[in-house]
């Protein structure tokens, strides 16, 4: 039994309601010092709202927030700040031209006499780098360093503002495999020291790896907490859905058709000139998907923008059914057969102060039946988002609520069913399970096979190793702008594509 002393942060009864929806119904919450409490559930259940409040970025509507044993108001994120708890929002809020110091400082520095004094705030940054082991470079400018570094830099700014309670926002989604293991081993050594977590996670193992209790929570309300030392992926996954959720990828082996897609000696520059791509070659059959792994920034998303028209080819070609496609308009791409889910959502995939409604005819609203004479058709609009609501279980109040209102996973649904309801004869799927939970992610692995099977071109590109090895027929790995090898799921494991990724093992070549 936990000595009520233990308990750092209590949640009795915490109630959110939003119009058409109860966010958080009636949760109750205990964390204990020095825990990693994992916040597990489906998208839209209810986790990121739950911990929008304990941070004073929206007020419960009923029920109460206690620290060290005593009620509080938290109406504030200062507040929250004030009573030491910290969080790390999915999307870090950085000032980019900033240097790291001046970022973590920002809000709370300290002065002598008129001038700002960051020589001692460097000094205290430098202290908590070492005893964390963050390997923070004070004097860096943020929009330098990597996505992991910036994470650590968000870590930091709780750090030095004093947190003991540490909040992690889907902390790892886009971290590299490597950067993964670093993060975790710093929550380790932060509960180690007496610092309590709460961690929201759709991964299974990392639950597995560092939390020592999960709370599940299922559209909003607590369906239970396990330890999780004694508790199965399998289990955690079965109270997250609801239901028993196959944790690996059921597929028939490919029967690849003719060739589809031929990609021959691409060259595509960055706005400054610099080679993004060298000499990229590949093709793609019918009937098969192709896995494109590397760690982020070796040419992925270059080769992504060329594919679909958003970004200029230098010298190559990118020929699908025999014709010419390098250089074309993104429309053109796109009505010749291209469907593209894109990995940034937000970037590339919807307008959120659309309509759900708006957004499922994004690439269909000016042709008929969805427009007349220039005139759009509402009912027909309509219409097509409730058959994509109906057949993708997309989790919204209505077809009118705007886009940024649903959670990550359902506007991840929204952008897959326009995608694949076009009936694209070549798939490219650029991150498409970011961010999801098991049982969206199983739907979308479903989907890609779908349209594999329906003899479809599909080129899947991941970050994620386990995705690439579940759901790729082939694998082509990519480095510094060019593909350094090719292999089969059956024939490689996490460790070896690891070493293809960072440029120091070349692949076994069974293009035929």
């Amino acid at each position: 039994m936990t000595a009520q002393h233990d308990i750092v942060l209590e949640l009795k009864g915490l109630t959110k309601r939003f119009p058409g929806i109860v966010a958080n119904d009636s949760i109750d919450l205990q964390l204990r010092k020095g825990e990693i409490l994992a916040l597990l559930g489906e998208n839209g259940a209810g986790k990121s709202t739950l911990m929008n409040m304990v941070f004073g970025l929206y007020q419960p509507d009923e029920g109460e927030i206690w620290i060290n044993g005593q009620p509080v108001s938290m109406d504030t994120p200062s507040k929250a700040i004030e009573l030491g708890i910290g969080m790390v929002h999915q999307h870090f809020k950085l000032v980019p031209p900033f240097t790291v110091t001046e970022n973590i400082v920002l809000g709370m520095e300290t002065k002598k006499g008129l001038a700002l004094d960051l020589k001692s705030s460097v000094q205290r940054i430098q202290e908590l780098s070492d005893r964390y082991n963050l390997n923070i470079k004070p004097h860096a400018v943020v929009d330098t360093i990597s996505v992991g570094m910036q994470q650590r830099v968000e870590i930091m700014k709780i750090l030095y503002r004093g947190a003991d309670i540490l909040i992690f926002d889907e902390p790892t989604a886009v971290l590299t495999p490597q950067e993964i293991t670093e993060l975790l081993a710093i929550l380790k050594g932060l509960a180690a020291e007496g610092k309590s977590i709460i961690i929201i996670t759709h991964k299974l193992k990392e639950i597995m790896e560092i939390a020592d209790r999960c709370t599940v929570i299922r559209r909003g309300k607590v369906i239970d907490t396990l330890q999780v030392a004694t508790a199965s992926p399998e289990a955690l996954a079965e109270r997250m859905v609801g239901r028993n959720v196959s944790l690996h990828v059921d597929k028939e082996p490919a029967t690849p058709g003719e060739r589809l897609v031929e990609v021959k000696d691409l060259h595509v520059k960055d706005a400054s000139g610099q080679d993004m791509l060298r000499g990229v070659s590949f093709d793609i059959r019918a009937g098969e998907i192709v896995g494109i792994a590397g760690v982020d920034g070796n040419g992925q998303s270059e080769l992504i923008e060329a594919l679909t028209g958003m970004m200029k080819v230098d010298s190559g070609s990118i020929r699908m059914n025999g014709a010419e496609m390098a250089n074309l308009s993104p429309r053109v791409v796109s009505e010749s057969g291209v469907g593209h889910i894109p990995q940034d959502r937000h970037k590339h995939g919807l307008v959120l102060d659309f309509t759900v409604s708006e957004n499922s005819v994004l690439k269909s609203y000016y042709n008929s039946p969805m427009s007349k004479l220039g005139i759009l058709q509402e009912n027909n609009i309509r219409k097509e988002a409730e058959r994509f609501i109906e057949s993708y279980d997309i989790r919204t109040p209505g077809t009118e609520v705007l886009a940024r209102s649903l959670s990550g996973g359902n506007q991840q649904k929204i952008i897959i069913a326009r995608e694949i309801e076009a009936n694209p004869k070549f798939l490219i799927a650029a991150q498409p399970t970011r961010g999801l939970d098991v049982g969206a992610i199983s739907f979308v692995h479903k989907q890609l096979i779908a349209e594999r099977d329906a003899g479809k071109a599909v080129l899947l590109v991941s970050f994620e190793l386990d995705e690439i090895l579940d759901v790729a027929d082939r694998i082509l790995v990519i480095f510094n702008g060019q593909i350094v090898g090719e292999t089969t799921p059956s024939a490689t494991n996490e460790q070896k594509l690891g070493l293809m990724m960072a440029g120091k093992l070349g692949g076994e070549s069974s293009n035929g």
